[in-house]
């Protein structure tokens, strides 16, 4: 299980890590927006309370599950609950990456078209709101295995987490 910070790389790392141990992939992100439409239109409709229900329904039905790579969105495992089951099923790990690395990324991919919207950061001042919410979730995060992505390739961080297995 891959948590995180937006723009830490889960996706990106959990595709690789679920191709080298010939597991599958899933994104629950990806998974939130087939069963329930877009995100953006999520939060702006319904608001986070009802993506943190249909967040912690997705952890439900994936920690009963085996042989899979996930990666969650960034504050699916805020809730004990989720943090719980999916850790008792599986190990979690937290990829990090500095808040100049985050807004950089972050920045890159919304020029690229098939990219997520990130609702979290709707605000005029994105690389404040990504410090907020870093220094917010830091906490959070710090409970699990930290896999630092700044500064490093894709092949690195996997064999980081291989090795931690």
């Amino acid at each position: 299980v891959l948590t995180g910070f937006m723009g830490t790389g889960k996706t990106t790392v959990g595709r690789r890590l679920a191709e080298r141990l010939r597991l599958s992939f899933v994104d629950t992100d990806d998974l939130i927006g087939l069963r329930h439409g877009p995100i953006p239109a999520i939060f702006d409709t319904l608001g986070e309370p009802a993506f943190r229900a249909w967040d912690a329904g997705v952890a439900r039905d994936l920690a009963s599950r085996n042989g899979l790579v996930f990666a969650t969105g960034g504050g699916l495992l805020f809730d004990a609950e989720n943090a719980r089951r999916l850790g008792a099923t599986g190990r979690i790990f937290c990829l990090v990456a500095d808040a100049d690395e985050l807004h950089r990324r972050i920045t890159q991919q919304a020029g690229d078209a098939e990219a997520r919207p990130r609702p979290m950061l709707d605000d005029p001042d994105p690389a404040g709101r990504i410090a907020e919410l870093l220094q917010a979730r830091a906490a959070a995060y710090a409970t699990f295995p930290q896999v630092t992505t700044s500064g490093r390739d894709i092949d690195a961080v996997v064999d980081d987490i291989i090795a931690r297995l």
